[in-house]
């Protein structure tokens, strides 16, 4: 099951680096965020795929996702200057609560 999260981790790192190459390749017109885009999802998708052999489909993409949100509206932030307002951070709060609800309490995770 290690294995399994380390998979996932590794989904969720290159999905995040994949969206910001997304912005930053400004509609695929631009050749190496674009080539970056299109490998980063390939290895996420894969790297998703090796997990759900291991977890639950819906825990499985209650926590890529969650996460992935998460992380983008950082970089987002950081590094294209984007806002963030309060209920954006409370949002992003209780997807990281619920996360953490997911890993810790569920007996999903534990099959």
């Amino acid at each position: 099951m290690k294995t399994a999260y380390l998979y996932l981790a590794v989904a969720i790192l290159a999905e995040v680096i994949a969206t910001s190459m997304l912005k930053a390749s400004t509609g695929f017109t631009r050749l190496w965020p674009s080539v970056a885009t299109v490998v980063g999802y390939a290895i996420s998708f894969y790297c998703l795929a090796q997990t759900l052999g291991s977890l639950p489909t819906g825990v499985v993409y209650a926590i890529w996702s969650g996460v992935g949100i998460v992380l983008i509206s950082v970089i987002a932030w950081l590094v294209f200057g984007q806002s963030l307002d309060g209920p954006a951070l409370a949002g992003m709060g209780l997807i990281i609560a619920g996360v953490l609800v997911i890993n810790l309490f569920s007996r999903s995770v534990a099959h």
